[in-house]
Order: structure tokens, then sequence, then C-alpha cells
């Protein structure tokens, strides 16, 4: 098993014994439990179904709640296929958690960006701006973005205004800090994509 499902709770800081501090991103990674096995013979690939995060049964549409019935499982708020090497290590039921990233340095972490809406060059690709003096009209402006008479078009991959944020975002080789097993909390350093409370995919790198 190389990915387990988390959330984002916040960041904070973690202090050496030499005294230098770390900013830490916490995240509660698991439990997540064993909700289907899939194997090459009756599936075709082989792949472990995880759960997380329980719900009320009325939370959970009623073709999940036969599937969570069937597992002998509560029903849980996200669900995410992991591919595996040998499926027979696992059994349906399985709780698999934070003590599985024990021994690991580094890991990625992978979540969905803070979304920040329809946003200018200035905040979006960090442009310059204009000259904030008395007579300047292009303080935040791109100013010119395309050619006149040849090819008479603007070129593709033109750095623009749009939306920005909102997207998978992967953060790669992250320190592992701390492992807090008993609370299914893992300490990373640096920051990690997303909003608190959100979903990540913690991953050995």
């Amino acid at each position: 098993m190389e990915l387990l499902i988390g959330k984002k709770l916040g960041m904070m800081q973690v202090f050496e014994d030499a005294g230098r501090v770390i900013p830490v991103s916490v995240l509660q990674v698991g439990p997540c439990p064993v909700v289907q096995v899939k194997t090459p013979e009756r599936d075709g690939y082989a792949a472990v179904q995880l759960g997380f995060e329980e719900v009320k049964e009325s939370r959970a549409v009623k073709p999940l709640r036969g599937h969570f019935k069937r597992a002998k499982v509560k029903p849980q708020r996200i669900l995410k296929e992991v591919r595996v090497e040998d499926p027979e290590n696992y059994k349906v039921g399985d709780a698999i958690d934070v003590k599985m990233f024990e021994g690991t340095n580094r890991v990625h972490v992978i979540g969905i960006s803070k979304g920040r809406g329809f946003t200018g060059t200035t905040k979006r690709h960090g442009f310059r701006t204009g000259r904030m003096t008395h007579g300047n009209k292009s303080h935040r402006a791109p100013g010119s973005v395309g050619n006149c008479a040849t090819p008479s078009r603007i070129f593709k991959g033109k750095r623009l205004p749009g939306r920005m944020g909102g997207v998978r975002t992967t953060m790669k080789n992250l320190e592992v800090v701390q492992i807090d097993a008993e609370n299914n909390l893992l300490f990373v350093k640096g920051a990690v994509p997303g909003a608190n409370n959100g979903v990540v995919f913690v991953r050995k790198a």
C-alpha cells in the first residue's frame, strides 16, 4: 500500500532540540477501512478500495449503503481506489492507519488548491504593474498581447487573465517531521494544497 486518504487540519510550528523552528502542516491520515478488494481474476486488475471519514447512513445514497453493508463497514464520506501488487494481503473490513508511514522520511501530498476565482495577470502570473503616478492609466492592465497585421492573432499559451486555483496539485518530497499514531496525525514540513479540512491523499515518496 503506497497511498492513504486524509485531511488537512492546519499549520503549526515544531521546535527542534537545537531551538530551530520548523513550520509544519498537520494532516489527519486514516484510519481508512478496506471496503472492497479487487483481484486480477475477477476484476482484471489488483486494487483496494479505501474509505475515509464516517458519515450517517442517511448521508449515503442507497446503492452505496448496500455496498457498505456488504463489506460490514460504516458509510464513508470518501472512497478511493489504490492499486496494489498483492491484493491477498488485504481483507475487507481491515483498517489502515498512519502507522503505514513509520520509517518513511518523505511523502507526496495531493490535494485541490484553493480556488481564487477569476483573477488578472498581476495576481495570476506575477506581472509587474504600471506606474501608480498621476497621468498613468494602465496600473494593472496586461499591456500589448498580440501582433497587428501579421499574424493578426494572439499566440497559444499567452499568459492572460482567467480562473486561478481549484486544480489538483501535488507537493512532492515533503519531509515527515513527526507521527502521532495515537491520534492518526502526520506532521510534514511546509505547506500542502487546499484549505483546512480539505481532503488530501498522502503517498510514500
